[in-house]
């Protein structure tokens, strides 16, 4: 898992010391075959050696591994991104039982829908199903918070069940509240037809698979037919209805896919020099890194910056996590980096085809390696946007 390894003697420290870099790196340090190893990352090796393997301090309670370390394994890593991807593999596989517990995973929320159930609904859940089921699921999103506002917010716009109960239709049930007021189309006392009940349910799955697009080209196109009609009264309904859609995707961040469709390209610094990392997103599971070398070599001099690119991804092989419960992981993963406020790196998605935009990689891979500011700004966290809207109103 590790790539280089050196044996650790206490009366020979200062060369093990000496050997070590000064830079970001995830190290596993083992024992006697009793004893439990010690795994973590750094910002810099070296220094974080010197720390645990170095004489013990008098009338100190830092932690000092000095007696009980026999051998040092590391990796140099080029990011945080690179570090904790690693170190959570590492981790996976010398702490089998535990890791989830060491790493302290809060799984993504995710919108899921029901698709499974006769009359499918939707709902907000941190677990995935698994991959033969017919349910979608579609994040990550930021926090529980944030889904259930999107969700909620969407929903208006459709006439999509939201109680929670399995149905059996009956015309004696009195309904619920949305049933009054229009805004279910009432299976639960057969207020329409299983094929009518069925096409809603195609229009919110279109809505989330093309992140709002289809009810955005719906309402334009029945807009401006009604302006053609001179009913202007109902063209103002229609506008009115398209604003308030405008906020309701804005909670919908660029990151938020269809899970089986999230396919994107994590760009970060290297460790190698004159180099990017690249990690590739399939299905919500990450695989990676891969060294891009800034300069062409020789022998690809005549390719363009896009085949070389094309070129260096056919060599990752896709992710194909055995568990579910390893995609969960993975989506916490990607979800914790993209969400952070001073987030280092920078990611591209894939159209519905999967098709990369290879122009907007070109110009990041330069942001990256220059050390520059992203294309765009990390997203605030709803809740951090709702603080700084209450601090501007003091």
């Amino acid at each position: 898992m590790l790539k280089d390894r050196i044996e650790f003697q206490p009366e020979h420290d200062s060369d093990v010391f000496s050997a070590v870099p000064s830079a970001p790196a995830v190290f596993l340090l083992r024992g006697a075959e009793s004893s439990e190893p010690y795994a973590s990352k750094t910002a810099n090796l070296k220094r974080r050696l010197l720390r645990l393997l170095s004489v013990p301090e008098e009338r100190t309670r830092r932690l000092n591994l000095r007696d009980r370390v026999h051998s040092i394994e590391y990796t140099p890593t080029g990011s945080d991104f690179e570090s904790g991807f690693l170190l959570y593999k590492t981790l996976r596989k010398v702490f089998p039982k535990t890791y989830s517990d060491r790493l302290r995973f809060r799984f993504a929320p995710l919108v899921k829908v029901h698709l499974e159930n006769e009359f499918p609904r939707a709902s907000i859940t941190t677990r995935l199903g698994r991959g033969s089921g017919k349910n979608l699921y579609y994040g990550p999103f930021y926090s529980r918070v944030a889904a259930e506002k999107f969700l909620n917010d969407a929903l208006d716009f459709f006439k999509m069940r939201r109680c929670v109960d399995d149905l059996n239709p009956d015309p004696k049930f009195p309904g619920c509240v949305y049933s009054e007021m229009k805004m279910c189309l009432a299976p639960c006392f057969k207020g329409c037809t299983d094929d009518e009940y069925r096409t809603e349910v195609v229009r919110v799955e279109d809505f989330l698979n093309t992140r709002g697009e289809s009810l955005k080209r719906h309402l334009a196109v029945e807009r401006d037919d009604a302006s053609k009609n001179l009913d202007f009264e109902y063209a103002a309904t229609i506008h009115g209805r398209l604003d308030k859609l405008t906020p309701v995707l804005q909670l919908m961040p660029e990151i938020v896919h269809r899970i089986d469709q999230l396919n994107a390209l994590v760009v970060q610094r290297s460790s190698q020099a004159d180099s990017v990392a690249f990690f590739r997103i399939d299905a919500g599971a990450i695989v990676g890194p891969i060294d891009f070398p800034i300069s062409a070599a020789e022998h690809t001099k005549s390719q363009s910056m896009e085949a070389r690119i094309q070129t260096a991804l056919s060599g990752l092989v896709a992710a194909e996590p055995s568990e579910v419960s390893e995609r969960m992981e993975h989506l916490a993963i990607l979800k914790r980096w993209y969400y952070r406020g001073s987030r280092v790196g920078e990611i591209f998605f894939g159209d519905s085809n999967h098709v990369l935009p290879m122009r907007r990689i070109v110009r990041g891979i330069s942001r990256v390696y220059r050390g520059e500011a992203p294309e765009t700004s990390s997203p605030a966290a709803p809740e951090a946007q709702l603080q700084s809207k209450r601090v501007e109103d003091l």
